[in-house]
């Protein structure tokens, strides 16, 4: 099996995967910031991450995956105001909803879940680190800066030029020595929540949280450092200056999934264009809105529409419904299998385009074998479409998905279309053809195409031209 190359944000080039301790893999991924429902670019992210875990899980890595929740921001202080409801209870109210999100999308539980409120004592003492090195500084207002003109090596990772920033609009820019400075730690505000540090009362900045907690679960140094696009700066760029500034390596390897776009602009709350995940699963499964949302490369944008979103769910019910006649042939779940071309795609820097070739491949071997009544050719396939799907989080026969991948809805779908093959049957059998042509055209108008196999007839999704 080939080595698994990646690319890496820092460096902009794909390379060999090495972990820092052999067999193991520690990675930080950025979570939600819990202030309103989420929309599906921030599921995307977490399917394109989870993906690379099952990844790395199966070739046989022990893999700690960190995803961290923020509970304390302007944001979710404003919604606090707006929803008339105490901060902490928004912050659990949209931190139970993402979860429920990531759960339908079938998104594994991190190994452990932070909150940024759970480790004030690991920033307070981080910040002391990084003001008695001299690379932060407490004005006296309360606020906690870190001096960004005296760290070795800034904006690394987004290849900017300091003197082209915007002043940092994260504090008042009175008490900075540098407007491009930015804010470790806030001064209390009348009405706001605040904790004690020995600089006074207040609550964290943005970037902070991460350095804290990921040195609290995985060390000074750990392998990948996940997140969006949009990360990259300020976010992502603030975490490695306050972090090689108190003396850590930090991040290996940054990894950064791209947008989900509509029409061209990135999905997004102030563009009022987002689209909400439990909106979307009303229209397609869960496993359907996966599939779709990991369907493209992970570095790529996706470009969303109901269409796109439509077409994609009808492909994957076609590879569903060759699952299951596989297994009423066979008379058993296929055995999950990854091959050498699903293999080589996934250790090309997740390449699930090239994965999902594999896959249309073996469908149409495997539809074809079905017809043929070749059972160990209908059994490889299977096999190894399945072996991808798990990867992938798609398996249908995952009881991870609610009530599993094939919904009540579609059971009764599968019902009343079996009863109408039966009732076609039995006018072929008295030899009203008429009546049989009848409900397979009717059926046909609904989008159902039937096929008269040595096995029996089977229905699936009529394909569009």
């Amino acid at each position: 099996m080939s080595a698994l190359h990646l690319y890496d944000t820092a460096t902009r080039e794909v390379g060999v995967f090495k972990p820092l301790i052999p067999g193991q893999v520690s990675i930080y991924v950025c979570g939600a910031t819990v202030q309103s429902h989420p929309h599906i670019g921030h599921v995307r992210s977490a399917v394109n991450f989870d993906i690379l875990r099952r990844w790395l899980t199966w070739t046989g890595y022990d893999v700690t995956f960190i995803r961290n929740v923020t509970d304390i921001d302007d944001k979710i202080l404003h919604k606090a105001v707006h929803e008339k409801a105490p901060w902490w209870a928004v912050a659990m109210k949209y931190e139970r909803i993402f979860t429920q999100a990531f759960a339908s999308l079938n998104v594994l539980p991190p190994t452990y879940e932070p909150r940024a409120t759970g480790h004030i004592t690991q920033m307070v003492e981080l910040m002391q680190i990084l003001i008695d090195n001299g690379a932060a500084y407490a004005p006296g207002n309360g606020d906690v800066y870190l001096e960004v003109r005296k760290l070795k090596r800034y904006l690394t990772l987004s290849g900017q030029k300091l003197d082209d920033l915007m002043p940092a609009a994260d504090a008042d820019e009175t008490f900075k020595r540098d407007p491009r400075d930015f804010a470790l730690w806030k001064a209390a505000k009348a009405g706001d929540p605040s904790w004690p540090t020995p600089w006074g009362a207040g609550r964290p900045g943005w970037h902070l949280e991460c350095s804290a907690m990921a040195h609290a679960y995985l060390g000074e140094a750990f392998d990948i450092h996940g997140g969006g696009l949009d990360l990259v700066f300020p976010h992502h760029e603030n975490e490695i200056a306050q972090s090689e500034a108190a003396g850590y390596k930090f991040a290996n390897r940054w990894l950064h999934n791209a947008w989900v776009t509509q029409s061209g602009e990135k999905m997004s709350k102030s563009l009022g264009n987002t689209l909400q995940v439990e909106v979307i699963l009303q229209r397609v499964r869960g496993i359907e809105l996966r599939w779709y949302l990991g369907s493209a490369h992970y570095r790529s944008m996706l470009e969303y529409s109901e269409a796109a979103l439509d077409e994609s769910a009808v492909a994957f019910r076609r590879i569903e419904n060759f699952l299951q006649r596989a297994t009423e042939l066979l008379g058993s779940q296929p055995e999950p299998t990854i091959n050498d071309a699903f293999c080589g795609a996934m250790n090309d820097d997740l390449a699930v385009p090239a994965g999902l070739a594999s896959i249309s491949e073996n469908l149409r071997v495997g539809n074809q074998a079905i017809t043929d009544g070749d059972k160990a050719t209908v059994s490889k396939c299977a096999n190894e479409i399945r072996g991808a799907l798990q990867i992938l989080g798609c398996d249908p026969f995952d009881p991870s998905y609610p009530q599993g991948a094939t919904t009540d809805v579609n059971q009764a779908l599968d019902g009343v279309i079996k009863l109408a093959l039966k009732e076609r049957a039995a006018a072929r059998e008295r030899k009203d053809f008429a009546a049989s042509d009848a409900i397979r055209d009717g059926l046909l108008e609904l989008g159902i195409t039937i096929e008269d196999t040595a096995q029996g007839p089977r229905w699936s999704i009529t394909e569009k031209s």
